[in-house]
């Protein structure tokens, strides 16, 4: 009896792709995912964008040692000049201070306080006018002394100028830097930063009893004796 044929279909066997074959396992096994190889960049920090740094001080300007106290210093000089009124026949002396020919400070309203005090004022120190009207008052001077009459020699120059030129010509008598013209300008001499070649005649006690704008060089004090 011949034999049956089996009966159904007849499974074949799975093939595999050829294609899948031929790769190594190490090829199969870097086609994962680039994704999943790869590391994610972190995302760029905007933390800070737009935003002004702290200031911690260090990028401010600092001011200059001293500035504070400079401006405190002009003010009160300013101060001081504004408050300082005209003086007239009959006024008596500012309470104003000013540096003498040393650097020493000098209380003018204090100079009257036991004598009379003469002021006279010369433009500039050292100069050929000014030197012939401070001659006239060291010639004279011992008459006015002998009157209890103090001389002192008003102008805008610096302490250490009028210093020199009382050495050279050998004056007696004290000499008021008045730079800013205080004083000066109080007094009626002092225009336009410059000082009118003056006298001034104070009483004891400070009263003034004369004063006279302009003078010559020439016009030497002996007529206020």
């Amino acid at each position: 009896m011949p034999p049956r044929k089996a009966s159904g279909t007849t499974t074949e066997p799975t093939r595999r792709s050829s294609r899948i074959v031929s790769q190594p396992k190490e090829e199969l096994r870097g086609a994962a995912p680039k994704a999943a190889a790869s590391k994610k960049r972190p995302a760029p920090s905007t933390e800070g964008e737009g935003a002004v740094p702290e200031d911690d001080g260090s990028s401010a300007p600092k001011k200059a040692k001293g500035s504070k106290a400079k401006s405190k210093e002009a003010t009160l000089e300013e101060d001081e000049t504004s408050k300082l009124a005209s003086v007239e026949i009959g006024d008596v002396l500012p309470a104003v201070t000013l540096k003498n020919e040393k650097g020493e400070d000098v209380d003018i309203a204090g100079l009257a306080a036991e004598k009379g005090v003469v002021f006279f004022l010369v433009p500039k120190a050292d100069t050929p006018g000014c030197t012939n009207q401070a001659c006239g008052f060291r010639d004279i001077y011992p008459d006015f002394t002998s009157l209890n009459y103090a001389v002192y020699c008003l102008s805008a120059d610096s302490p250490a100028a009028q210093t020199k030129w009382q050495t050279k010509k050998e004056l007696p008598y004290p000499l008021i830097s008045d730079p800013k013209r205080v004083l000066i300008t109080a007094l009626g001499a002092g225009e336009a930063g410059k000082t009118k070649r003056s006298h001034f005649i104070f009483e004891k006690g400070g009263k003034l009893l004369e004063k006279k704008i302009p003078v010559k060089p020439v016009d030497r004090s002996a007529s206020l004796l």
